[in-house]
């Protein structure tokens, strides 16, 4: 009988090391892609692409109805002599120059209080934090309510200490912005206390033991310790509120809708009337980029400053 003899079947030889390691690397840069980018494509569709309609857009005459008209920088020389332009800008930094300076130094001094080990402090800081995600609305129908001229408890409280004449608040053109800002202020306390927290809860304790060592006093363990080593958070913060500050549209809409007269109108505002209200996209678009370059100019000093300040 014959013996059949079989050979093995050839088995395919295994890939090479380093064609392994590469296969496993771009596996993780698959998986890394995965995750990110949902987060790119919402970034182009809803940020990126409406950016750059927007800067082509204020060198065009458009109004959705009839086709784009190239202009080129009319739009900008019509700004020059825009009133209502100068109005929103100068209020636009009425704005910033009082909601940020404020807002910073009630941050830091509700975080310094609440940095302690007192009974109850989560809750204390809780309570600062709950304005910040409370409605806007809801935040901004409460003040106006406390700032109401004839029976809102403010006035009540300032007519019963002795102020014969209290402000009218958000019915006064003297008055609106600084009604605005206080609000603005109350909203946004607990945000940044929450990041100024953070920021002393890394300061090393050794630097205080040490200042009193050499007889420092509150103050001085304040000034020479806590501001140096808050000195990235306070950046951080400035830059934030800075942005916030001048593109501040929603509390003052709700608020005050831009009023009394022009007294509170800003560029966001005046952005939004003349794009979606009046239909001049262009024009619109043209304020919307002098903005941006207002922001990126300041941002990008505020860098500089704090680039000299940490050489």
């Amino acid at each position: 009988m014959a013996h059949v003899i079989t050979q093995p079947s050839p088995t395919a030889p295994d890939a090479p090391p380093g064609r392994r390691e590469r296969r496993r690397a771009w596996r993780g840069i698959l998986v890394g892609w995965s995750f990110i980018l949902p987060n790119f494509v919402g970034f182009a569709l809803f940020t990126l692409i409406p950016m750059l309609a927007a800067f082509v857009l204020a060198f065009l005459e458009w109004d959705s109805y009839s086709a784009p008209e190239w202009v080129g920088l009319d739009n900008f020389q019509r700004l020059l002599g825009d009133e209502n332009f100068h109005v929103a800008l100068r209020n636009t930094l009425y704005y910033a120059a009082g909601h940020i300076p404020l807002t910073l130094v009630v941050a830091l001094g509700l975080a310094m209080a609440l940095n302690r080990k007192i009974r109850g402090v989560q809750l204390f800081r809780t309570a600062a934090f709950f304005p910040y995600i409370t409605s806007l609305v809801a935040v901004a129908v409460v003040w106006n309510m406390l700032f109401n001229p004839t029976a809102g408890p403010i006035n009540q409280f300032l007519e019963a200490v002795g102020v014969a004449d209290p402000p009218r608040w958000v019915a006064s053109t003297d008055w609106a912005m600084p009604a605005v800002i206080v609000t603005s202020v109350w909203r946004d306390m607990g945000y940044y206390m929450v990041l100024y927290l953070a920021g002393l809860q890394t300061i090393p304790q050794e630097y205080y033991e040490a200042a009193r060592v050499d007889g420092a006093n509150a103050w001085q363990r304040f000034w020479s310790v806590t501001l140096p080593c808050l000195r990235p958070t306070t950046f951080f913060v400035v830059v934030m509120l800075t942005i916030q500050s001048f593109k501040v549209l929603d509390l003052i809409v709700v608020m005050t809708d831009g009023g009394p007269g022009r007294s509170t109108l800003v560029l966001a505002q005046l952005v939004y009337r003349e794009g979606i209200t009046e239909g001049q996209f262009g024009y619109s678009s043209a304020i919307a980029l002098v903005l941006f370059l207002i922001v990126l100019i300041v941002t990008a000093v505020q860098f500089r400053l704090n680039e000299r300040r940490s050489t």
